[in-house]
């Protein structure tokens, strides 16, 4: 007789627990990330930034230097680029090919132009994620860049669709 009672219970339970999220979920999930990111380095908001990166443990290369995990990438951002809306420039991730490796783990290869008045940096990002909590997050970022001659050269795609 207990057992009848106990399997409405472990139904319900099934029931409620959350379905598993689809591949292109995640990489939707993902990119929303990066778009928000984009979005708070071009207002200034670099701890908005840094929300899309593990904190305190994310690995961070750039111009041949690791970063020292979070708080080191934070204080480069604004030690380089917070003195003005000038220095930090407009940036934009774009052309982002997203690979889920696990339920967990994830790799984006994409690539990005910031925009400093002349000065245009353009580059690719390899991006480990780690879905930590709910939430992905960058866990290693790798950058690889470099300096183009003006601010008139040739725009880049958008990744997007058009429409």
């Amino acid at each position: 007789m207990s057992a009848r009672i106990g399997l409405p219970f472990v139904a319900l339970a099934v029931l409620a627990a959350p379905a598993a999220a689809t591949p292109a979920q995640e990489r939707a999930a993902i990119l929303a990330t990066v778009a928000r990111m984009e979005a708070a380095w071009n207002r200034g908001d670099f701890r908005g930034y840094m929300a899309g990166f593990a904190d305190p443990d994310v690995i961070f290369a750039s111009g041949g230097v690791v970063q020292d995990g979070w708080q080191g990438t934070l204080d480069h951002y604004v030690r380089d680029y917070g003195a003005s809306a000038a220095a930090r420039g407009t940036l934009h991730f774009h052309d982002m090919a997203v690979d889920i490796l696990a339920p967990d783990a994830a790799m984006l290869v994409g690539r990005y132009r910031l925009i400093r008045g002349a000065r245009v940096t353009e580059g690719i990002n390899t991006r480990l994620w780690r879905k930590r909590a709910g939430r992905w997050v960058v866990t290693v970022n790798h950058v690889s860049a470099r300096d183009v001659a003006t601010a008139s050269a040739p725009a880049v795609s958008s990744g997007r669709p058009s429409s």
